[in-house]
């Protein structure tokens, strides 16, 4: 995007384990969208593939979230002037989203680690650092979020997903929904929300109780995508059927906790491994959902 710049920073984001590369972005002007962006490439080359009556292609970007949490106050021209980098944010999300559609784009995630940040004592800490407030950031990301996608045709599908990182099958989060679940399943306007559940970093299900849209469907990751182990399906069923608790099942769907590869090394499976994988969630869905 314009305005946007890698750079290496001091310290790498911290993962459990090992250490990712030390590369991260900062704003260094007035940001905007760059119609000239790769991604927009990438999209057409993967439709171009596909037979759009038997396959929807589906495109992920950032959350506008992460580059407000990673690049704020960087550039000369926001500093003390939150509201304009809000707003510019905002406006340069609204101008993507519209450049995909045009593309051709019906399905548009946006994957989000920010939210992490609420779900453990040490996430807190870091945004007292920045001198943020729980609540305040929380207003903040809501806001970012819906106003960014405000504008999406009625025919085009945003979800988010929320990550708590997957690099060389680590992470660098830890923690239940509860401390963000009310802003997340009560208050954001996204169609679905993909949520990691694949081990006990991830909590139980009872923040789900805060859904209050029947069209919101939410996709239980109870399938890990760090190993290359299959869990039994039997026990994958019995966690769908705990979550009805507080979702009817037609809400549900089932997916892995997260993509194979956030970073070029990719997690710890074989290519093979990883459609083992992706059948058998397949089959487990098939099974369920008929």
């Amino acid at each position: 995007m314009n305005g946007v710049d890698g750079y290496t920073p001091e310290v790498p984001l911290n993962f459990k384990g090992t250490k990712p590369k030390t590369h991260s972005i900062r704003i260094t002007d007035k940001i905007s969208f760059n119609p000239n962006h790769p991604f927009l490439r990438d999209f057409e080359f993967l439709s171009s593939l596909l037979d759009p009556t038997q396959h929807v292609a589906k495109q992920t970007i950032p959350s506008p979230n992460m580059l407000f949490l990673r690049g704020k106050n960087v550039a000369e021209c926001y500093q003390d002037n939150e509201g304009k980098f809000i707003s510019d944010l905002v406006q340069t999300y609204q101008d993507a989203i519209k450049a995909f559609y045009d593309k051709g784009c019906r399905y548009l995630q946006l994957d989000d680690t920010s939210w992490a940040t609420f779900f453990s004592e040490e996430g807190v800490s870091g945004l007292k650092e920045l001198g943020y407030s729980t609540e305040k950031l929380l207003a903040i990301f809501e806001y970012l979020l819906n106003e960014s996608i405000k504008n999406k045709p009625e025919d085009m599908l945003i979800t988010m997903h929320i990550c708590r990182g997957n690099f060389r099958s680590t992470y660098f989060g830890s923690g239940g929904y509860e401390a963000a679940a009310e802003t997340i399943f009560g208050r954001l306007k996204v169609d679905g929300l993909f949520l990691e559940y694949d081990d006990e970093r991830s909590g139980g299900f009872d923040p789900l109780k805060y859904v209050t849209r029947s069209d919101l469907f939410i996709v239980l990751g109870l399938i890990t995508s760090k190993s290359p182990e299959l869990e039994p399906k039997e026990y994958i069923k019995s966690r769908i059927q705990e979550a009805t608790k507080h979702i009817p099942l037609e809400q549900l769907r089932l997916s892995p906790q997260c993509g194979f590869a956030s970073t070029e090394e990719g997690n710890i499976l074989t290519e093979q491994e990883q459609w083992n994988k992706l059948k058998h969630v397949v089959e487990i869905a098939e099974e369920v959902w008929g």
